[in-house]
């Protein structure tokens, strides 16, 4: 039999799932269990193909509009990016029941954004232009309230109405130091601005982007589970390349691996953005075992132990499927 090659693949810890997403997945599979199905859902629940069609299965309908939703008492879900203020209000003129899945994070910005509104300033917010949470953050307030900033070059032509009445928000899923770039510019630009009181980037999304950080100077290829509309699962395999890796790879399932671009390799670092469930992961090691003789190792940067409470008309479903 011919003997297979030898892999190292270091596992980046933490990876995967993150208290927002788990919280999002939750609330949709208890109220198909509580309501039964069919069970609306506007926009993908969370960015993963996997995920998606599994809850599809189990009876949720996605749809991108309310308008799409017929006449109904069923249950409507709201994704985990948050959505902008005239669809909760859209919904209740409706008389439709929602449930709001928003990040607890998601939500921080929001309601940040809305006190510095209130307070007068002219607000700045870094993220990616058509990204649901930034269509969710700019739709917190009136037209014109908000200006998306995407680059550095962007902060550099900004010209705010008064530079002593700015503030600035982000999308939680952003690249940490992109994003650190375009707030060092706009505060060299307008010393005065206002930030954050804590981080807007979520703690998932930095520890991601740091487990990557210390694995990928050392492997010779990167692999990132999660699907391509996910922001932070690209902004991983950026973080990877620009770390040291610069064949870095995102791959939906085990099936899309490009082994091509694998040949030769001896080490492999392995993490998953954060909404890719760990099945997904163990797939994809499943899938070197096939080929090479691997020795798996977790390389741990930080330990996570955050959960985030579900909407009240579900807790007591929570609590039976827990007993």
């Amino acid at each position: 039999m011919e003997k297979r090659p030898q892999l190292d693949i270091l596992l980046c810890a933490p990876r995967g799932f993150c208290a927002g997403v788990d919280r999002a997945i939750q609330i949709v599979e208890l109220a198909l269990e509580k309501y039964g199905a069919p069970v609306y859902v506007r926009h993908a629940i969370v960015h993963n193909k996997y995920v998606v069609d599994g809850l599809r299965d189990k009876g949720a309908v996605f749809v991108e509009e309310l308008s799409e939703i017929p006449e109904t008492d069923a249950p409507v879900v709201f994704s985990a990016h948050g959505v902008p203020k005239s669809v909760p209000a859209d919904a209740r003129s409706r008389n439709m029941f929602f449930l709001d899945a928003t990040c607890p994070l998601v939500s921080k910005v929001h309601v940040e954004a809305q006190r510095h509104f209130a307070e007068g300033h002219e607000i700045v917010l870094i993220g990616h232009k058509g990204h649901p949470e930034v269509v969710g953050t700019m739709g917190q307030l009136p037209q014109g309230a908000i200006t998306l900033v995407e680059t550095v070059a962007d902060a550099m032509v900004f010209e705010p109405k008064d530079p002593e009445t700015l503030a600035f928000v982000t999308q939680t899923t952003l690249s940490v130091d992109d994003t650190r770039e375009i707030v060092t510019a706009l505060r060299q630009r307008f010393p005065a601005i206002n930030g954050p009181h804590k981080e807007d980037i979520c703690y998932a999304t930095t520890n991601r982007q740091e487990a990557i950080k210390a694995v990928a100077p050392e492997v010779d290829a990167m692999i990132v589970v999660g699907s391509p509309n996910s922001s932070n699962s690209l902004r991983l395999v950026e973080v990877a390349e620009r770390a040291g890796c610069k064949n870095a790879m995102l791959v939906d399932r085990a099936a899309e691996i490009d082994w091509s671009r694998l040949e030769g390799i001896r080490s492999l670092g392995v993490s998953a953005g954060a909404s890719a469930p760990e099945k997904l992961v163990d797939e994809v090691i499943e899938a070197f075992a096939q080929r090479y003789d691997i020795k798996v190792e977790a390389r741990v940067t930080a330990k996570e132990n955050i959960a985030f409470n579900i909407p009240r008309e579900l807790r007591t479903i929570e609590a039976a499927v827990a007993r």
